[in-house]
C-alpha cells in the first residue's frame, strides 16, 4: 500500500541539507570533512541575546504566543524597516514566523493558485521551486550567468513576464551566488514590474547585513511597486541564530492576514523565547552585526583568492551572503583514473571522497555546471579546503 501523498512525493529533497548530513555521517566515522556546504554562520549567538531568552524563560514567557507574533517584536521590526531601509510598514503588517523559510513558504501558499506563473530569476535557493510547487504553481526560471555577475537584466524580466504571472521572487544579497543587486539595477527590474499591474513581488533580503557593498536597497523602498512588494527577513543570519527559528515578512494588509490565517491552521505563533531574544536582536547594539560582516567580508577576499589560484575554475567576487559559486564545467569528463565526472554532482561527491570537503552541485540552484562553497567558516578552515580542493581537481586529467 502507497501511503505517501503525490503531493511530497513531487517534492525533491534539500541537497544542501542532505550534503550536510552526509558529511556529518562521514565524520562521525573519524573522517576530517572540512563542511562548506552548510549556509549558517559559524559564530555564536551574541551575549546580550542569550541574556534576552534566558530572562524570557525566567519571567515565564512560556505559553502561546499570538499567531502572527508578539506586538512588541513586530514593533521592533517595523521600527528596523523604518530606521535602516525607509519602509514605512504597520506592527500589524509583520508576520512572524519560524525561520524566514517558513515566512516565504505562508506568502507564497497564502497567494498563488494552481497555474499560477512564479518568475525566479537562476540560480535560485533551492526552496524557492519547492514552494511553488507545493502551492501548485509553475516556476519559470530566468537565468543568469557568472558573466552577469548572476544577475538577470530588465529585458529578461520583461520577456518571462505572461498573463499568468502571479509573483516575482527576487533574492539580494543571493544565495547561492553572493550577488547584490545595485539601487539602479532594482529602479531598472521595478519599473518593469509597474508596467504590469497586480504582480506580487517576493523580496528575500534574509542576507541583508552580510553584503560588501557599502549599501543596501530593497525593493520595497520603489514607490511605483511599495503596495505589492512582500518583505522576508529574519535574525538567522545577520544576528547567527539560525537555530532560533525566527523570520518574519512585512507585506500588504490583505497578504498578512492571510498569512497569518495560514499559519494559525499549521504552526501556530513562532517560539516565545526565540521571540523575545529577536526583539533584544533589533532593539540592542547593532555591533556584533558589522563584526560578523567584516569577518565574512575578509574570508570573502579569502577564498576568492584561494579559488582564482586554481585552474579551471571560473571565479566572480560575490558582494554578499557567504557563499562562492565557481563555474565547474572545465572538470567534466575528466577523470582521476577510478571515476570518471560527469556533472557538478558528481563533482561535488568526488571533492567530498577524495577532497574531505563538502560543497553543493549547481543542479540543486537550478544551475548545472556549477558548485557552490559556504565561506562561513573560519579562516583556517578555508585555507585547508582550497588546499585539499586544488589537489583534488589536480588530479582529474
Amino acid at each position: 500500500m502507497d501511503f505517501i501523498s503525490q503531493r511530497i512525493k513531487s517534492l525533491a529533497a534539500s541537497q544542501t541539507l542532505a550534503m550536510s548530513q552526509k558529511s556529518n555521517e562521514l565524520k562521525a566515522q573519524g573522517v576530517d570533512v572540512i563542511n562548506l556546504s552548510v549556509g549558517e554562520p559559524d559564530f555564536n549567538t551574541p551575549d546580550h541575546i542569550k541574556a534576552a531568552a534566558v530572562k524570557a524563560i525566567e519571567d515565564n514567557f512560556s505559553f502561546y504566543s499570538p499567531v502572527p507574533g508578539y506586538m512588541s517584536l513586530r514593533k521592533a521590526v517595523a521600527d528596523k524597516l523604518s530606521r535602516e531601509n525607509g519602509l514605512a510598514f504597520a506592527p500589524e503588517q509583520i508576520v512572524v514566523s519560524g525561520g524566514a523559510k517558513q515566512a516565504l513558504c505562508n506568502v507564497i501558499l497564502s497567494t498563488v493558485n494552481p497555474g499560477d506563473e512564479v518568475i525566479i530569476p537562476t540560480p535560485a535557493w533551492v526552496s524557492y521551486v519547492e514552494m511553488v510547487k507545493l502551492a501548485e504553481g509553475v516556476s519559470v526560471t530566468v537565468p543568469a550567468g557568472i558573466e552577469s555577475d548572476f544577475k538577470v537584466t530588465p529585458a529578461q524580466l520583461e520577456a518571462a513576464i505572461t498573463e499568468r504571472t502571479k509573483m516575482i521572487l527576487i533574492c539580494s544579497p543571493s544565495n547561492p551566488t553572493g550577488s547584490v543587486y545595485t539601487r539602479d539595477e532594482l529602479a531598472a527590474l521595478a519599473d518593469v514590474i509597474a508596467r504590469h499591474p497586480g504582480i506580487i513581488v517576493l523580496a528575500d533580503e534574509i542576507y541583508e547585513h552580510i553584503n560588501y557593498t557599502g549599501s543596501f536597497t530593497s525593493l520595497a523602498s520603489f514607490p511605483a511597486i511599495a503596495d505589492c512588494t512582500v518583505v522576508v527577513n529574519g535574525v538567522s543570519k545577520a544576528y547567527a541564530m539560525t537555530g532560533w527559528r525566527i523570520g518574519y515578512c512585512a507585506a500588504p494588509t490583505a497578504i498578512a492576514k492571510a498569512c497569518t490565517k495560514l499559519q494559525g491552521q499549521y504552526t501556530s505563533g513562532a517560539s516565545s523565547i526565540a521571540q523575545k531574544a529577536a526583539e533584544a536582536a533589533y532593539t540592542g547594539s547593532q555591533a556584533c552585526v558589522e563584526e560578523m560582516r567584516q569577518a565574512f567580508e575578509r574570508r570573502r577576499d579569502l577564498v576568492v583568492k584561494l579559488a582564482s589560484e586554481i585552474p579551471g575554475l571560473k571565479v566572480n567576487k560575490p558582494e554578499g551572503a557567504f557563499y562562492l559559486f565557481p563555474e565547474v564545467s572545465y572538470y567534466f569528463g575528466k577523470s582521476d583514473g577510478r571515476r570518471t565526472i560527469a556533472d557538478a554532482s558528481d563533482l561535488a561527491m568526488y571533492l567530498l571522497d577524495e577532497g574531505h570537503v563538502a560543497t553543493v552541485a549547481g543542479d540543486a540552484f537550478c544551475a548545472p555546471g556549477y558548485i557552490r562553497l559556504s565561506y562561513a567558516t573560519s579562516d583556517a578552515n578555508i585555507v585547508e579546503a582550497m588546499r585539499r580542493i586544488a589537489a583534488a581537481l589536480a588530479r582529474l586529467k
